[in-house]
């Protein structure tokens, strides 16, 4: 897949705890994003943070280390992720989804083996 120029990124950010059918949400969406054919998809594990709850959970208190953030990072054309959200929406997300522009200064992935 060729990816450069102008792109748009979808964020969405979530507590590592939060399931879909017994499966981590993470997982569930980096699996939706491949099956719609999205250029790629990335999760990210926070080691501190915050949400609507106000409440900050972290890693350095043993009993706060639960409900951590985790970002769920996607690039691809405007219109693909676009057209991917409605496979978002069923899953009832407990946090941030967030699209920005961006520009692709390079997109060079390995040869599947």
């Amino acid at each position: 897949m060729n990816l450069s120029g102008r792109a748009t990124r979808l964020t969405i950010i979530v507590d590592d705890t939060d399931t879909w059918h017994h499966r981590p949400m993470y997982t569930e969406i980096v699996h939706r994003a491949h099956a719609a054919g999205l250029s790629g998809a990335s999760v990210f594990h926070g080691i501190e943070g915050f949400g609507g709850a106000q409440i900050v959970h972290t890693t350095r208190l043993l009993s706060m280390a639960d409900d951590l953030p985790v970002a769920i990072v996607i690039v691809d054309a405007e219109q693909r992720i676009r057209d991917f959200l409605p496979c978002l929406e069923e899953l009832s997300i407990e946090g941030l989804v967030v699209l920005d522009e961006v520009e692709v200064v390079r997109y060079h992935g390995r040869q599947a083996r």
